[in-house]
């Protein structure tokens, strides 16, 4: 059995899998007179409901991936908002199909495993600041629609008043 962690061959071994998804759903074929690359993601997000489901579930299986090669929670959290940005964006008709040019989930995963792997305190570190900056900008903005209820109650009840 492959030794956990980012050791090496064993950890670059584990996530071979991970690269082909990766080739597959993200980058199999490029856009005729552009760099930009697409895969099976972005014609999955074609067919309402099931491509999203089907988009998310394989990118999820990063996760699991990184997890069987012991990534810091830090790292598997930031893992699932890439998945949870990609399914979520998505998910919204045509826009969503557009996003997922751009945004590409399995990639991002790859990239931030095999980072974690050759560098894994750096990688954790960043991943913890990226989560807690996530975290921020969530709280301002319910903090701003809280404050804009308020005042359009406020701004409501003044006019009726």
């Amino acid at each position: 059995m492959p030794s956990r962690g980012p050791s090496g061959a064993p950890a670059a071994a584990a996530l071979e899998p991970l690269r082909t998804v990766t080739r597959v759903f993200d980058e199999a074929l490029r856009v005729p007179g552009t760099p930009l690359r697409v895969g099976l993601d972005a014609l999955l997000g074609l067919v309402p409901g099931v491509g999203d489901a089907v988009s998310g579930c394989v990118a999820a299986s990063g996760l699991w991936v990184g997890a069987s090669l012991g990534a810091p929670a830090s790292v598997l959290l930031r893992m699932l908002f890439n998945v949870a940005v990609d399914a979520a964006v998505g998910a919204i008709p045509l826009a969503g199909d557009l996003f997922d040019i751009g945004w590409k989930a399995n990639r991002r995963n790859l990239d931030l495993l095999e980072r974690w792997v050759a560098a894994p305190a750096a990688t954790r570190a960043a991943s913890t600041a990226t989560l807690v900056a996530v975290a921020a900008a969530a709280l301002a903005m319910v903090a701003g629609l809280v404050w804009l209820a308020v005042w359009g109650v406020r701004a409501v009840v003044g006019a009726l008043g």
